[in-house]
């Protein structure tokens, strides 16, 4: 059972070519910039290039390079709409989809994990996978008791090809950032390499889930399936009935779909913290469905994927977090600067203006300054596109801010989130949705 390993050199060759391609293109692009054509045609043209090729090659191969291009799916949103507009559906297919493992590889995995008798406890099994993730795929079954049951299998070697290609995806780290302005890919591909072994144990994943599971029964909002049972590669648990993910919205929801769900989801995020302990910290919408009702109105949220969470040791969000954007959504930012300093994201050394931080800081805000705010993909762009352009207010200062490790994953979950809220265009009660689940937001001076 060595599928992926055997394919090493193959998928790194696949993947080294990506930067020889980006400096093939480079170099033709400016060989036309010197026959005359416009630099912003030529920029474009480069870019729209690039772009093909990387989401082509991700959304074709499996570990680390399908979960960097989930990660970049999620900003797509802050894509420029010439370079995002041509590829949107192949990245938001790559949210919910991968090329599946073959039947022979599938039974062997069940053989190895559930031992030579396995069909007598998963007295169904469809070969054909329904879903996949980056380094494993699920397969729809009935267990023994009756219940409908969803079977996730860890790719064999799936360990081995997710490290290679974190590392190979670390080289190539310019080719993704001509590709997202003012995303800094390095330090997330970093973070994925230090969490590549606990996304490996399906056992810590059932934990996780199992206590979501146990403090969301019977929501009306929310459903997490139960496990049934697990071993560190496989995991077995309740079939979550659904006719679309969140992923399907952003391609073809009505509005009331998309500002329903989306405040579901975002209450979801918020809340976990509070309730379980844990932040859920893969925000991407394929891990999550919508879930039918009889009447046909709209419905709540299964969530379907724990392999990612940040265990909180105060069991919620940071107080300072809450209590900063307040303070920022009073346009306080004398203050915002002394809290921002006392929590490390301004180290000692560093001056900063405040009038700065505000120019810097403000537009990102905004969400929580009304009471109802609409997210955008022009919204979200604005944001990129402004912090990289030097003649913008406040644009040198995220090279003085600094990220505690703490905040990483948190910060990961916060810019993914709204990005996900930005390419579903929802319209929400955001400020309140802060002031109900933030810790310090809620607070008056």
């Amino acid at each position: 059972m060595t599928e992926l390993p055997r394919k090493a050199v193959a998928r790194t060759a696949r993947l080294a070519a990506l930067p020889l391609g980006y400096a093939g293109r480079t170099a033709m692009g400016m060989g036309r910039r010197i026959g005359g054509a416009p630099a912003e045609a030529v920029l474009t043209e480069v870019q729209q290039r690039t772009a093909e090729q990387l989401f082509r090659t991700l959304g074709e191969l499996k570990g680390g390079a399908m979960k960097m291009g989930q990660a970049l799916s999620i900003l797509e949103s802050a894509l420029p709409e010439e370079v995002a507009a041509p590829y949107r559906e192949q990245l938001t297919r790559l949210q919910d989809s991968a090329p599946p493992m073959s039947a022979a590889t599938v039974r062997a995995v069940l053989s190895a994990e559930l031992g030579r008798h396995w069909r007598d406890e998963l007295v169904e099994f469809d070969e054909d996978p329904a879903a996949a993730a980056s380094i494993g795929q699920v397969h729809r079954g009935r267990w023994k008791d009756g219940r409908e049951v969803a079977v996730k299998l860890q790719y064999p070697g799936a360990g081995e090809a997710l490290m290679s290609d974190l590392r190979q995806l670390a080289r190539v780290a310019r080719t993704f950032g001509s590709l997202v302005p003012g995303v800094d890919v390095k330090p997330l591909i970093a973070e994925m390499q230090e969490r590549v072994a606990e996304e490996l144990d399906y056992t810590l994943e059932a934990e996780a889930q199992a206590q979501f599971a146990a403090e969301f029964e019977g929501d009306p909002d929310v459903l997490v399936p139960h496990v049934v049972t697990h071993t560190s590669r496989v995991l077995v648990s309740e079939w979550v009935e659904s006719p679309a993910s969140l992923a399907r919205l952003i391609a073809e929801g009505t509005q009331e779909q998309r500002d329903h769900y989306g405040e579901r989801y975002i209450r979801f995020l918020f809340a976990g913290p509070a309730r379980v302990g844990l932040l859920h910290a893969d925000p991407h919408p394929g891990n999550f469905r919508v879930l039918p009702t009889e009447d046909g109105s709209l419905g709540g949220l299964g969530v379907v994927d724990f392999g990612a969470v940040a265990r909180l040791p105060e069991r919620s969000l940071p107080h300072s977090i809450g209590a900063l954007l307040r303070i920022a959504s009073y346009d306080d930012y004398d203050d915002v600067l002394t809290g921002l300093r006392d929590e490390g994201f301004v180290k000692p050394n560093i001056r900063v203006d405040p009038a700065e931080l505000r120019a810097y800081l403000g537009p990102f805000v905004e969400p929580a300054r009304t009471e109802t705010f609409r997210f955008s993909r022009e919204w979200m762009r604005a944001q990129f596109q402004r912090i990289q352009d030097p003649k913008q207010p406040g644009s040198t200062l995220v090279l003085k801010l600094n990220l505690p490790p703490s905040y990483l994953l948190i910060h990961r979950v916060w810019v993914g989130s709204i990005g996900v809220l930005s390419q579903l265009g929802a319209e929400l009660p955001f400020r309140a949705i802060l002031e109900e689940s933030l810790p310090g937001f809620a607070e008056r001076a």
